[in-house]
């Protein structure tokens, strides 16, 4: 399958790095507004991205779950008619989730730049180091480091998952909220920590 190293961060100053990114793409960026319905698998990580009207890919790809750049294998597939495979899939397999975001997608070498602004989650970096035919994932880390230092990500930034991991966290998080009145100041050792989640 092909391959990438891949990070996400959350961007510390979204304007400044989009004007980073441009300088460093030539050029502005691609806008796509985006639409992944995850479906439940037993190994990796299935979606249906809706893209417009007729439009959409269905991709698989794994990728471990850790925060420095990661290898991801995948497959994409596009689609016309992505309404009537999601119905399909979520008959067969059932919805995780949905994540909703405005991708700008800046192109630099063999690297895919994106800043996303996703629904309920805020704003983020992302850079997919898109892997040659016989380059080493040493060789695709290396590259990744040298474009986080040119867009000013530090390693504190880096985000671990996917962005339905952390609209699932998300969810987890308000339902404590609600049990336990987190909104509340609580002292001592019972339950007062649940918001450090």
């Amino acid at each position: 399958m092909p391959a990438n190293i891949e990070i996400k961060a959350r961007a510390r100053d979204f304007a400044g790095q989009e004007r980073l990114a441009e300088s460093l793409a030539g050029g502005p960026p691609e806008i796509l507004e985006q639409e992944d319905t995850f479906f439940r698998t037993r190994r990796g990580r299935l979606k249906l991205r809706l893209l417009g009207p007729g439009r959409g890919e269905l991709i698989f790809y794994e990728r471990a779950d850790d925060t420095g750049p990661r290898r991801s294998q995948y497959r994409v597939i596009p689609t016309r008619d992505p309404a009537g495979l999601q119905a399909a899939l979520a008959g067969a397999l059932g919805v995780v989730g949905v994540v909703r975001k405005r991708r700008k997608v800046f192109l630099c070498g063999q690297t895919r730049i994106h800043l996303d602004e996703v629904e309920g989650l805020g704003r983020f970096l992302e850079l997919e180091v898109v892997l040659r035919p016989g380059q080493t994932d040493t060789e695709g880390q290396a590259v990744t480091a040298s474009i986080m230092e040119q867009l000013e990500v530090r390693r504190e930034d880096l985000v671990a998952g996917a962005y339905l991991d952390l609209q699932l966290a998300g969810e987890k998080r308000d339902q404590y909220s609600v049990v336990w009145g987190l909104g509340e100041t609580r002292r001592g050792c019972g339950h007062g920590n649940l918001n450090v989640m």
